[in-house]
Protein backbone atom coordinates (compact mmCIF):
# COMPACT_ATOMS: atom_id res chain seq x y z
CA UNK A 1 0.00 0.00 0.00
CA UNK A 2 1.49 3.33 -1.05
CA UNK A 3 0.04 6.79 -0.76
CA UNK A 4 1.21 10.38 -0.71
CA UNK A 5 0.92 12.42 2.45
CA UNK A 6 -1.78 15.05 2.06
CA UNK A 7 -1.48 18.32 3.91
CA UNK A 8 -4.58 20.52 3.99
CA UNK A 9 -3.95 24.01 5.32
CA UNK A 10 -6.98 26.05 6.34
CA UNK A 11 -6.24 29.77 6.26
CA UNK A 12 -8.48 32.00 8.33
CA UNK A 13 -8.57 35.02 6.01
CA UNK A 14 -10.05 38.23 7.30
CA UNK A 15 -12.90 39.26 5.02
CA UNK A 16 -12.58 42.57 3.24
CA UNK A 17 -15.65 43.95 4.90
CA UNK A 18 -15.96 47.49 6.24
CA UNK A 19 -17.23 47.54 9.80
CA UNK A 20 -15.98 44.03 10.66
CA UNK A 21 -14.39 44.27 14.08
CA UNK A 22 -11.45 42.18 15.22
CA UNK A 23 -11.93 40.28 18.50
CA UNK A 24 -8.21 40.29 19.22
CA UNK A 25 -7.84 36.57 18.49
CA UNK A 26 -5.79 35.02 15.73
CA UNK A 27 -6.26 31.41 14.71
CA UNK A 28 -5.09 28.98 12.09
CA UNK A 29 -5.70 25.30 11.40
CA UNK A 30 -4.27 22.48 9.34
CA UNK A 31 -4.91 18.79 8.67
CA UNK A 32 -2.61 16.03 7.46
CA UNK A 33 -3.35 12.42 6.54
CA UNK A 34 -1.44 10.04 8.81
CA UNK A 35 -2.82 6.74 7.49
CA UNK A 36 0.13 4.32 7.41
CA UNK A 37 1.69 3.79 4.00
CA UNK A 38 2.21 0.09 4.70
CA UNK A 39 0.07 -2.48 6.43
CA UNK A 40 1.36 -2.71 9.97
CA UNK A 41 -0.20 -4.04 13.17
CA UNK A 42 -3.35 -2.37 14.47
CA UNK A 43 -3.72 -1.07 18.03
CA UNK A 44 -6.29 -1.55 20.73
CA UNK A 45 -7.25 -5.21 20.62
CA UNK A 46 -5.19 -8.27 21.48
CA UNK A 47 -7.25 -10.71 19.44
CA UNK A 48 -6.15 -9.62 15.98
CA UNK A 49 -4.01 -12.18 14.16
CA UNK A 50 -2.90 -10.19 11.10
CA UNK A 51 -1.84 -6.62 10.24
CA UNK A 52 -4.27 -4.18 8.65
CA UNK A 53 -5.80 -5.39 5.39
CA UNK A 54 -7.58 -2.34 3.99
CA UNK A 55 -9.07 1.07 4.71
CA UNK A 56 -12.52 2.45 5.50
CA UNK A 57 -11.41 6.02 6.17
CA UNK A 58 -8.18 7.93 6.34
CA UNK A 59 -6.66 8.88 9.68
CA UNK A 60 -5.74 12.51 10.35
CA UNK A 61 -3.53 14.70 12.46
CA UNK A 62 -5.12 18.12 12.87
CA UNK A 63 -3.97 21.26 14.61
CA UNK A 64 -5.54 24.50 15.77
CA UNK A 65 -3.18 27.36 16.58
CA UNK A 66 -4.43 30.21 18.75
CA UNK A 67 -2.98 33.61 19.63
CA UNK A 68 -4.65 36.01 22.04
CA UNK A 69 -4.55 39.81 22.04
CA UNK A 70 -1.39 39.75 24.16
CA UNK A 71 0.46 37.54 21.67
CA UNK A 72 0.31 34.35 23.79
CA UNK A 73 0.11 31.29 21.55
CA UNK A 74 -0.90 27.66 21.84
CA UNK A 75 -1.35 24.71 19.51
CA UNK A 76 -3.96 22.01 20.04
CA UNK A 77 -3.27 18.78 18.14
CA UNK A 78 -5.71 15.91 17.60
CA UNK A 79 -4.75 12.47 16.31
CA UNK A 80 -6.91 9.64 14.96
CA UNK A 81 -4.90 7.13 17.00
CA UNK A 82 -5.45 4.84 19.99
CA UNK A 83 -2.77 6.69 21.95
CA UNK A 84 0.82 7.90 22.11
CA UNK A 85 3.60 7.54 24.65
CA UNK A 86 5.35 10.34 26.51
CA UNK A 87 8.53 9.97 24.44
CA UNK A 88 6.62 10.68 21.21
CA UNK A 89 4.92 13.74 22.70
CA UNK A 90 8.24 14.99 24.08
CA UNK A 91 9.87 14.67 20.66
CA UNK A 92 7.03 16.67 19.08
CA UNK A 93 7.39 19.30 21.80
CA UNK A 94 11.13 19.60 21.23
CA UNK A 95 10.61 20.28 17.54
CA UNK A 96 7.94 22.89 18.25
CA UNK A 97 10.30 24.73 20.61
CA UNK A 98 12.00 25.89 17.41
CA UNK A 99 8.78 27.76 16.70
CA UNK A 100 8.67 29.50 20.05
CA UNK A 101 6.34 27.11 21.86
CA UNK A 102 7.01 25.84 25.38
CA UNK A 103 5.54 22.61 26.70
CA UNK A 104 2.55 24.30 28.35
CA UNK A 105 1.56 25.80 24.99
CA UNK A 106 1.11 22.38 23.33
CA UNK A 107 -1.66 19.85 23.93
CA UNK A 108 -2.01 16.54 22.08
CA UNK A 109 -5.20 14.48 22.26
CA UNK A 110 -5.91 11.06 20.74
CA UNK A 111 -9.39 9.98 19.62
CA UNK A 112 -8.59 6.45 20.84
CA UNK A 113 -9.81 4.73 17.71
CA UNK A 114 -9.12 0.98 17.89
CA UNK A 115 -8.84 0.83 14.10
CA UNK A 116 -5.56 2.68 13.79
CA UNK A 117 -1.92 1.57 13.92
CA UNK A 118 0.33 0.66 16.82
CA UNK A 119 2.25 3.82 17.76
CA UNK A 120 5.78 3.37 19.10
CA UNK A 121 5.80 1.70 22.56
CA UNK A 122 2.23 2.68 23.47
CA UNK A 123 0.51 -0.49 24.77
CA UNK A 124 3.92 -2.13 24.46
CA UNK A 125 3.22 -5.53 26.09
CA UNK A 126 -0.03 -5.88 24.14
CA UNK A 127 1.57 -5.10 20.81
CA UNK A 128 5.17 -4.05 20.26
CA UNK A 129 6.93 -6.49 22.58
CA UNK A 130 4.77 -9.37 21.35
CA UNK A 131 5.49 -8.87 17.64
CA UNK A 132 8.21 -10.13 15.32
CA UNK A 133 11.15 -8.00 14.15
CA UNK A 134 9.56 -7.16 10.80
CA UNK A 135 6.47 -5.70 12.44
CA UNK A 136 8.57 -3.84 15.00
CA UNK A 137 10.57 -2.27 12.18
CA UNK A 138 7.35 -1.16 10.44
CA UNK A 139 6.06 0.35 13.68
CA UNK A 140 9.35 2.19 14.21
CA UNK A 141 9.24 3.61 10.68
CA UNK A 142 5.68 4.77 11.16
CA UNK A 143 6.50 6.43 14.49
CA UNK A 144 9.27 8.44 12.85
CA UNK A 145 7.01 9.51 9.98
CA UNK A 146 4.18 10.34 12.36
CA UNK A 147 6.31 12.77 14.37
CA UNK A 148 7.36 14.57 11.20
CA UNK A 149 3.77 14.92 9.98
CA UNK A 150 2.42 16.06 13.32
CA UNK A 151 5.10 18.71 13.63
CA UNK A 152 4.45 19.89 10.08
CA UNK A 153 0.71 20.06 10.78
CA UNK A 154 1.34 22.28 13.80
CA UNK A 155 3.74 24.45 11.80
CA UNK A 156 1.14 24.95 9.09
CA UNK A 157 -1.47 25.96 11.66
CA UNK A 158 0.93 28.55 13.07
CA UNK A 159 1.70 29.88 9.58
CA UNK A 160 -2.03 30.29 8.98
CA UNK A 161 -2.66 32.54 11.99
CA UNK A 162 -5.04 35.34 11.01
CA UNK A 163 -7.74 37.43 12.73
CA UNK A 164 -10.56 35.32 14.14
CA UNK A 165 -13.47 35.20 16.57
CA UNK A 166 -13.95 32.38 19.07
CA UNK A 167 -17.27 31.20 20.49
CA UNK A 168 -18.27 28.30 22.69
CA UNK A 169 -21.34 26.27 23.60
CA UNK A 170 -22.34 22.82 24.80
CA UNK A 171 -24.59 20.14 23.33
CA UNK A 172 -25.71 16.62 24.18
CA UNK A 173 -25.37 13.10 22.72
CA UNK A 174 -26.53 9.88 24.36
CA UNK A 175 -24.96 6.90 22.58
CA UNK A 176 -22.23 6.45 25.23
CA UNK A 177 -23.11 3.77 27.81
CA UNK A 178 -21.33 2.94 31.07
CA UNK A 179 -19.79 -0.36 30.06
CA UNK A 180 -19.08 -1.53 33.62
CA UNK A 181 -22.69 -1.25 34.74
CA UNK A 182 -24.67 -2.51 31.73
CA UNK A 183 -23.78 -6.07 30.86
CA UNK A 184 -24.20 -8.13 28.79
CA UNK A 185 -24.00 -5.53 26.05
CA UNK A 186 -26.76 -7.14 24.00
CA UNK A 187 -29.36 -5.99 26.56
CA UNK A 188 -28.40 -2.32 26.19
CA UNK A 189 -31.06 -1.54 23.53
CA UNK A 190 -33.73 -2.93 25.87
CA UNK A 191 -32.39 -1.01 28.86
CA UNK A 192 -32.18 2.17 26.79
CA UNK A 193 -35.79 1.84 25.62
CA UNK A 194 -36.89 1.26 29.23
CA UNK A 195 -34.80 4.16 30.51
CA UNK A 196 -33.03 1.83 32.95
CA UNK A 197 -29.38 2.18 31.90
CA UNK A 198 -27.08 2.31 34.93
CA UNK A 199 -23.88 4.03 35.94
CA UNK A 200 -22.33 7.50 35.59
CA UNK A 201 -21.96 9.02 32.11
CA UNK A 202 -20.94 12.36 30.60
CA UNK A 203 -23.13 13.13 27.61
CA UNK A 204 -21.99 16.74 27.15
CA UNK A 205 -20.68 17.79 23.73
CA UNK A 206 -18.47 20.87 24.21
CA UNK A 207 -18.07 22.95 21.06
CA UNK A 208 -15.60 25.68 20.11
CA UNK A 209 -16.03 27.57 16.84
CA UNK A 210 -13.51 29.76 15.08
CA UNK A 211 -14.86 32.31 12.62
CA UNK A 212 -13.20 34.91 10.48
CA UNK A 213 -14.18 38.54 11.22
CA UNK A 214 -17.00 38.28 8.68
CA UNK A 215 -18.55 35.48 10.75
CA UNK A 216 -17.74 32.56 8.45
CA UNK A 217 -16.90 29.35 10.33
CA UNK A 218 -13.38 28.13 9.61
CA UNK A 219 -12.76 25.63 12.43
CA UNK A 220 -14.91 23.59 14.80
CA UNK A 221 -13.52 21.77 17.83
CA UNK A 222 -15.76 19.36 19.73
CA UNK A 223 -15.44 16.57 22.28
CA UNK A 224 -17.24 13.55 23.68
CA UNK A 225 -16.55 11.00 26.42
CA UNK A 226 -16.83 7.59 24.79
CA UNK A 227 -14.53 4.83 23.57
CA UNK A 228 -13.98 4.80 19.79
CA UNK A 229 -14.66 1.06 19.63
CA UNK A 230 -17.63 0.63 17.34
CA UNK A 231 -15.39 -1.28 14.94
CA UNK A 232 -12.90 -4.08 15.53
CA UNK A 233 -11.95 -5.32 12.07
CA UNK A 234 -8.69 -5.10 10.13
CA UNK A 235 -9.29 -1.95 8.11
CA UNK A 236 -7.99 1.50 9.00
CA UNK A 237 -10.80 3.68 10.27
CA UNK A 238 -11.18 6.73 12.52
CA UNK A 239 -14.36 5.10 13.90
CA UNK A 240 -17.31 7.29 14.97
CA UNK A 241 -15.08 10.36 15.69
CA UNK A 242 -13.85 10.24 12.09
CA UNK A 243 -17.35 10.01 10.67
CA UNK A 244 -18.43 12.86 12.97
CA UNK A 245 -15.59 15.10 11.79
CA UNK A 246 -16.34 14.31 8.16
CA UNK A 247 -20.01 15.20 8.63
CA UNK A 248 -19.21 18.45 10.46
CA UNK A 249 -16.87 19.52 7.66
CA UNK A 250 -19.58 18.64 5.15
CA UNK A 251 -22.10 20.77 7.05
CA UNK A 252 -19.69 23.75 7.18
CA UNK A 253 -17.80 23.83 3.88
CA UNK A 254 -14.32 25.31 4.10
CA UNK A 255 -13.93 24.38 7.77
CA UNK A 256 -11.70 21.87 9.54
CA UNK A 257 -13.20 19.82 12.36
CA UNK A 258 -11.17 18.54 15.32
CA UNK A 259 -12.52 15.88 17.70
CA UNK A 260 -11.12 15.39 21.19
CA UNK A 261 -11.78 12.41 23.45
CA UNK A 262 -13.14 13.11 26.91
CA UNK A 263 -13.08 10.88 30.00
CA UNK A 264 -14.58 7.87 28.28
CA UNK A 265 -12.44 5.02 29.61
CA UNK A 266 -15.49 3.28 31.09
CA UNK A 267 -17.89 4.36 28.34
CA UNK A 268 -18.72 2.37 25.18
CA UNK A 269 -20.79 3.18 22.09
CA UNK A 270 -23.52 0.55 22.31
CA UNK A 271 -24.66 -1.35 20.37
CA UNK A 272 -21.66 -1.61 18.05
CA UNK A 273 -19.70 -3.79 15.57
CA UNK A 274 -21.01 -2.40 12.25
CA UNK A 275 -19.91 0.42 9.97
CA UNK A 276 -23.52 1.59 9.82
CA UNK A 277 -23.56 2.13 13.58
CA UNK A 278 -20.23 3.99 13.47
CA UNK A 279 -21.68 6.30 10.83
CA UNK A 280 -24.90 6.75 12.83
CA UNK A 281 -23.03 7.71 16.00
CA UNK A 282 -20.86 10.09 13.99
CA UNK A 283 -24.00 11.65 12.52
CA UNK A 284 -25.58 11.98 15.98
CA UNK A 285 -22.49 13.76 17.29
CA UNK A 286 -22.33 16.04 14.23
CA UNK A 287 -26.02 16.89 14.65
CA UNK A 288 -25.39 17.88 18.25
CA UNK A 289 -22.56 20.15 17.10
CA UNK A 290 -24.86 21.76 14.52
CA UNK A 291 -27.53 22.39 17.15
CA UNK A 292 -25.00 24.17 19.33
CA UNK A 293 -23.83 26.32 16.43
CA UNK A 294 -27.41 27.16 15.45
CA UNK A 295 -28.15 28.41 18.96
CA UNK A 296 -26.63 31.58 20.40
CA UNK A 297 -22.98 30.90 21.29
CA UNK A 298 -20.98 32.90 23.80
CA UNK A 299 -18.15 35.03 22.44
CA UNK A 300 -14.80 34.24 24.07
CA UNK A 301 -12.69 37.17 25.16
CA UNK A 302 -9.18 37.29 23.73
CA UNK A 303 -7.17 36.03 26.68
CA UNK A 304 -5.37 32.70 26.82
CA UNK A 305 -3.46 31.19 29.72
CA UNK A 306 -1.78 27.79 29.51
CA UNK A 307 -0.35 25.54 32.21
CA UNK A 308 1.41 22.16 32.23
CA UNK A 309 2.74 19.99 35.02
CA UNK A 310 3.88 16.42 35.55
CA UNK A 311 2.70 15.03 38.87
CA UNK A 312 4.68 12.26 40.53
CA UNK A 313 1.65 10.00 40.79
CA UNK A 314 2.07 7.20 43.34
CA UNK A 315 1.94 3.52 42.45
CA UNK A 316 0.95 0.75 44.85
CA UNK A 317 3.16 -2.24 45.69
CA UNK A 318 5.63 -3.02 42.91
CA UNK A 319 6.51 -6.56 41.78
CA UNK A 320 9.77 -8.06 42.96
CA UNK A 321 12.44 -9.41 40.62
CA UNK A 322 11.48 -12.93 41.71
CA UNK A 323 7.81 -12.34 40.91
CA UNK A 324 8.70 -11.01 37.47
CA UNK A 325 10.96 -13.96 36.74
CA UNK A 326 8.14 -16.31 37.69
CA UNK A 327 5.84 -14.54 35.19
CA UNK A 328 8.45 -15.06 32.46
CA UNK A 329 7.95 -18.81 32.95
CA UNK A 330 4.15 -18.54 32.74
CA UNK A 331 1.84 -19.04 29.77
CA UNK A 332 0.27 -15.57 29.48
CA UNK A 333 2.14 -13.92 26.59
CA UNK A 334 1.21 -10.39 27.71
CA UNK A 335 2.32 -11.00 31.30
CA UNK A 336 5.56 -12.43 29.95
CA UNK A 337 6.12 -9.42 27.67
CA UNK A 338 5.51 -6.97 30.53
CA UNK A 339 7.72 -8.96 32.91
CA UNK A 340 10.59 -8.96 30.40
CA UNK A 341 10.17 -5.24 29.82
CA UNK A 342 10.24 -4.52 33.56
CA UNK A 343 13.22 -6.81 34.17
CA UNK A 344 15.11 -4.98 31.43
CA UNK A 345 14.25 -1.71 33.18
CA UNK A 346 15.53 -3.02 36.50
CA UNK A 347 18.74 -4.15 34.81
CA UNK A 348 19.32 -0.75 33.23
CA UNK A 349 18.32 1.57 36.09
CA UNK A 350 18.61 -0.61 39.19
CA UNK A 351 14.97 -0.61 40.29
CA UNK A 352 11.41 0.21 39.31
CA UNK A 353 10.17 3.69 40.08
CA UNK A 354 7.39 3.95 42.65
CA UNK A 355 5.79 6.96 40.94
CA UNK A 356 4.87 7.91 37.37
CA UNK A 357 5.29 11.39 35.84
CA UNK A 358 1.59 11.89 35.14
CA UNK A 359 0.83 14.82 32.79
CA UNK A 360 -1.85 17.38 33.49
CA UNK A 361 -2.52 20.63 31.66
CA UNK A 362 -5.01 23.45 31.76
CA UNK A 363 -5.90 26.11 29.22
CA UNK A 364 -8.20 28.98 30.14
CA UNK A 365 -9.87 30.71 27.22
CA UNK A 366 -11.22 34.19 27.94
CA UNK A 367 -11.71 33.39 31.64
CA UNK A 368 -14.80 31.58 30.38
CA UNK A 369 -13.76 28.09 29.30
CA UNK A 370 -11.46 25.98 31.47
CA UNK A 371 -10.00 23.17 29.37
CA UNK A 372 -8.28 20.42 31.34
CA UNK A 373 -6.04 17.78 29.75
CA UNK A 374 -5.36 14.50 31.54
CA UNK A 375 -3.09 11.67 30.49
CA UNK A 376 -4.20 8.06 30.12
CA UNK A 377 -7.58 6.43 29.74
CA UNK A 378 -9.54 8.45 32.27
CA UNK A 379 -12.85 7.22 33.69
CA UNK A 380 -15.87 9.47 33.64
CA UNK A 381 -15.81 10.18 37.40
CA UNK A 382 -13.04 12.74 36.88
CA UNK A 383 -15.01 14.82 34.38
CA UNK A 384 -18.08 14.76 36.58
CA UNK A 385 -16.09 15.77 39.65
CA UNK A 386 -14.17 18.58 37.96
CA UNK A 387 -17.32 19.97 36.34
CA UNK A 388 -19.16 19.91 39.67
CA UNK A 389 -16.36 21.75 41.48
CA UNK A 390 -15.68 24.01 38.49
CA UNK A 391 -17.96 25.71 36.02
CA UNK A 392 -20.28 23.00 34.76
CA UNK A 393 -20.34 22.73 30.99
CA UNK A 394 -17.71 25.50 30.76
CA UNK A 395 -15.25 23.05 32.36
CA UNK A 396 -13.93 20.71 29.68
CA UNK A 397 -12.01 17.57 30.62
CA UNK A 398 -10.06 15.70 27.96
CA UNK A 399 -8.53 12.30 28.62
CA UNK A 400 -6.06 10.52 26.30
CA UNK A 401 -3.90 13.64 26.30
CA UNK A 402 -0.12 13.99 25.97
CA UNK A 403 0.66 10.46 27.23
CA UNK A 404 -1.60 7.40 27.24
CA UNK A 405 0.27 5.27 29.77
CA UNK A 406 -2.54 3.30 31.44
CA UNK A 407 -6.15 3.39 32.55
CA UNK A 408 -6.83 6.12 35.10
CA UNK A 409 -9.46 4.88 37.55
CA UNK A 410 -11.11 6.99 40.21
CA UNK A 411 -10.82 5.71 43.78
CA UNK A 412 -14.28 4.18 43.36
CA UNK A 413 -13.30 2.22 40.26
CA UNK A 414 -9.90 1.31 41.71
CA UNK A 415 -11.60 -0.28 44.72
CA UNK A 416 -14.18 -2.02 42.56
CA UNK A 417 -11.39 -3.51 40.45
CA UNK A 418 -12.03 -5.07 37.06
CA UNK A 419 -10.43 -4.11 33.78
CA UNK A 420 -10.52 -0.34 34.25
CA UNK A 421 -9.61 -0.70 37.92
CA UNK A 422 -6.24 -2.27 37.18
CA UNK A 423 -6.63 -5.43 35.13
CA UNK A 424 -5.60 -3.47 32.05
CA UNK A 425 -2.20 -2.49 33.47
CA UNK A 426 -0.50 -5.57 32.08
CA UNK A 427 -1.24 -4.41 28.51
CA UNK A 428 0.24 -0.97 29.11
CA UNK A 429 3.25 -2.15 31.10
CA UNK A 430 2.62 -0.08 34.21
CA UNK A 431 4.48 -1.99 36.95
CA UNK A 432 1.78 -1.66 39.62
CA UNK A 433 -1.70 -0.42 40.34
CA UNK A 434 -2.21 3.26 41.09
CA UNK A 435 -2.12 3.97 44.81
CA UNK A 436 -5.42 4.76 46.53
CA UNK A 437 -4.26 8.36 46.99
CA UNK A 438 -3.94 8.82 43.21
CA UNK A 439 -7.29 10.54 42.58
CA UNK A 440 -6.82 13.14 45.30
CA UNK A 441 -3.21 13.83 44.30
CA UNK A 442 -4.14 14.40 40.65
CA UNK A 443 -7.37 16.35 41.19
CA UNK A 444 -5.68 18.65 43.70
CA UNK A 445 -2.85 19.27 41.25
CA UNK A 446 -5.33 20.12 38.47
CA UNK A 447 -7.23 22.53 40.71
CA UNK A 448 -3.96 24.22 41.72
CA UNK A 449 -2.94 24.89 38.10
CA UNK A 450 -3.42 28.65 37.86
Amino acid sequence: MKQTALIIPLLFLASICFGAESSGWKAGASATIITPEEYLWMAGYGGRKTPAEGKLTDLFAKALALEDSGGHRSVFITLDLVGIDRETTAAIGEELKKHGLERHQIAVNCSHTHSGPVVAKNLGPLHYWSLDDDQKARIDRYAATLKQRVVQTARNALKNLAPARLQWGSGYATFAVNRRENKPYDIVPKLRSEGTLKGPVDHDVPVLTVRNPAGEIRCIVFGYACHATVLSGNRWCADYPGYAQREVEKNYPGSVALFWAGCGADQNPLPRQTVTLAEQYGMALANSVSQVIAAPMEEIESTLTTFYREVQAPLAKLPSTEELRALILGTNSYEKARAKMLLDRIASQGSLESTYPYPIAKWVLGNQVEWNFMGGEVVVDYARRLKKSGHGTATWVAGYSNDVMAYVPSLRVLKEGGYEGGGSNVYYGLPGLWDETFEEVVVQAIQELK
